[in-house]
């Protein structure tokens, strides 16, 4: 594969090299040369230890392993043998770091990176993820909440009398304990999970509980919420108050200007009792920095997703993280649960379910393997197929199947939109959805969003009638849609209206005050967390593509309930299934440490 590399001119020694081989792009090289220059830094191999660094946020990362970033950095195929690359020796490059002007390697003010086990970072980065393990520490060992552990064991037994044991568990430590991580895949219950245990905690003796649900997107706040309001009709005893999911952004209270800085801070906090988190492996660093901090150290943090799925395209991988992570023990906390009749260990909180109910079948095996990094067992289960499975290796242009399914899902949607009936024609977006690992190129969203246009303008169907799908690619507070909203735009008495779901409601915008929407005839992987489709076609970039990885393809996996398409080779199975995410962090160690 040909990769075009922007040159620094003025790049020289270990940054032209790297610059060359397309390890190193210009803003790497140019920041590392400033930072150096300001910081009076003559050492050439720092100067490559800072471009790395910046780079390592580009990729997700929070910070370099000097000793691994030769074998890390190789994930960018770009045609060249980066190992081979003049890479410093990993213990002087080391020794340089902690002797350097512009590194504090002990805990010296002002200095633009810190070296800390190792682990190479820029200051700023280095604190968001100090502050989140201390934080996590800290309510770990301060004392826990009040509970009536009679009323609690009496209240699990009357909401998880039949249900999974690790349900169970996951609602009593949310009420012995200030933090609770729920982790687990689709299908495994974790939405009827929040609502129970939000149930135990409401009925615990005090006043009224106020409670926040929130998610990364507006898509994943309005599924949560759905989901919850579902689940508690069901519940026997006192019904729980009518609860709203919003974006964390809305959540911590947006500043105009700033996508780091709230109005809710660590002098000006949230005011719920209880704030509950739902794909929290979507959430960045600075993000959760950001959240924990508003959070009152008094209140309950119930954080909720699935540590295999993608995690946040900005630098951290939290969620993974914590409950990767191992942790001091809490004598406590097993005794309160032992009180209730809970006798598993649980370790920073974190409670993984791996009972699936919803979500079974082949589409599960699959799941399962890629999760384990089987590719073997991966290609023998698309190539047996089944009800739930389909491997298609000719060009997925040619592939005659995806074009019918595709324009009968579009009409569907089309049909219930000229009704007036907005609420079918949502519901029908999600009957199938094309995914892509790419946004452009042949693989990607753009060609598929035209090869699906040449479809409809080869039927009596056109892009611009009542049914036109639509994707928000910009946060629009005026309008109240996020970035990654999806709708559809239908006939009304008033002429034609865009339609989103929030939550159980459907609330209709004119077209004209959309000022950043696309057609939604294919979604990258990305945007598609936080929601799920009947049906998905997946479409794979070639073997090589740095893009396609592991996590990647199991998120695409798990958006399906029923069924999936795969179109693409068998090597790119393979690559993608043997290519995990490599994302350096020094929290899981951090959170190791006794506070």
């Amino acid at each position: 594969m040909t990769v075009l590399v922007e040159r620094a001119l003025h790049a020289t020694g270990l940054l032209a090299a790297f610059n060359d081989a397309g390890v190193l792009t210009l803003a790497d090289v140019h920041t590392a040369r400033r930072i150096a220059l300001l910081g009076g830094e003559p050492d050439e191999s720092m100067h490559l230890a800072i471009a790395l660094t910046v780079r390592a946020l580009r990729h997700g990362s929070v910070c370099v392993d000097l000793g691994s970033v030769s074998r890390t950095a190789a994930s960018d195929d770009n045609g060249v043998d980066v190992a081979a690359l003049p890479w410093p020796d990993p213990v002087r490059w080391r020794s340089a770091c902690a002797g350097s002007p512009v590194v504090s390697a002990r805990g010296e003010p002002g200095r633009p990176l810190r070296l800390v086990r190792g682990l190479l970072y820029l200051d700023r980065y280095w604190r968001e993820e100090d502050q989140i393990g201390r934080e996590l520490r800290q309510r770990a060992v301060s004392p826990p909440p009040p509970a009536d552990r009679a009323r609690l064991r009496a209240d699990l037994d009357r909401l998880f009398g039949d249900g999974d044991d690790k349900q169970r568990l996951a609602a009593a430590v949310s009420c012995l304990r200030r933090v609770t991580v729920l982790a687990g895949g689709p299908g495994t219950g974790k939405t009827t999970t929040i609502a129970r245990l939000l149930a135990v905690l409401a009925a615990q003796p005090g006043g009224p509980l106020r409670i926040a649900l929130a998610a990364p997107t507006g898509k994943a706040a309005a599924r949560l919420e759905e989901a919850v309001r579902e689940v508690s009709r069901r519940l026997p005893g006192p019904p729980l108050p009518d609860l709203r999911a919003s974006t964390l952004h809305r959540l911590l209270g947006r500043r105009p200007g700033s996508r780091t800085r709230f109005r809710h801070h660590r002098s000006h906090r949230l005011p719920y009792d209880v704030v509950v988190v739902d794909e929290t492996s979507m959430v960045s660093l600075t993000l959760m920095a950001r959240l924990i901090e508003a959070v009152r150290p008094d209140a309950r943090l119930i954080l909720v997703g699935d540590p295999d799925q993608l995690a946040s395209v900005e630098a951290g991988a939290v969620l993974g993280d914590i409950v990767a992570a191992d942790g001091p023990g809490e004598p406590g906390l097993q005794a309160a649960l032992a009180e209730v009749g809970e006798r598993e260990a649980v370790v920073n909180g974190v409670v993984t379910l791996d009972r699936i109910w919803r979500f079974g079948g082949d589409l599960a095996a699959l799941a399962s393997a890629v999760r384990a990094g089987d590719d073997d067992r991966v290609v023998a289960l698309l190539r047996a197929g089944g009800r739930q499975l389909a491997f298609v290796e000719t060009p997925a242009a040619d592939c005659a199947d995806l074009r019918t399914e595709a324009l009968a899902a579009l009409r569907a949607v089309a049909e219930a939109a000229g009704r007036g009936d907005a609420g079918t024609a949502l519901r029908g977006l999600d009957a199938h959805r094309l995914l892509c690992a790419h946004r452009r190129g042949p693989y990607g969203v753009s060609h598929w969003t035209r090869e699906t246009g040449r479809w409809l303008a080869a039927t009596d169907l056109t892009a611009w009638e009542p049914g036109r799908p639509l994707l928000i690619t910009a946060n629009d507070y005026d309008a109240g849609l996020h970035n990654g909203d999806t709708g559809v735009v239908v006939r009304t008495p008033d002429g034609p209206r865009a339609a989103f779901a929030r939550g159980g409601d459907i609330v209709l915008i004119p077209p004209s005050r959309l000022a950043e929407a696309q057609p939604l005839y294919a979604m990258t992987v990305h945007r598609s967390q936080g929601s799920q489709f009947d049906r998905v076609s997946l479409v794979l970039p070639p073997a090589t593509s740095p893009l396609f990885t592991r996590e990647l393809f199991y998120t695409a996996v798990t958006r399906a309930r029923t069924g999936l398409r795969i179109l693409g080779t068998e090597d790119a199975v393979r690559a993608a299934v043997t290519r995990p995410i490599a994302r350096a962090s020094g929290l899981r160690e951090s959170l190791a440490v006794a506070a």
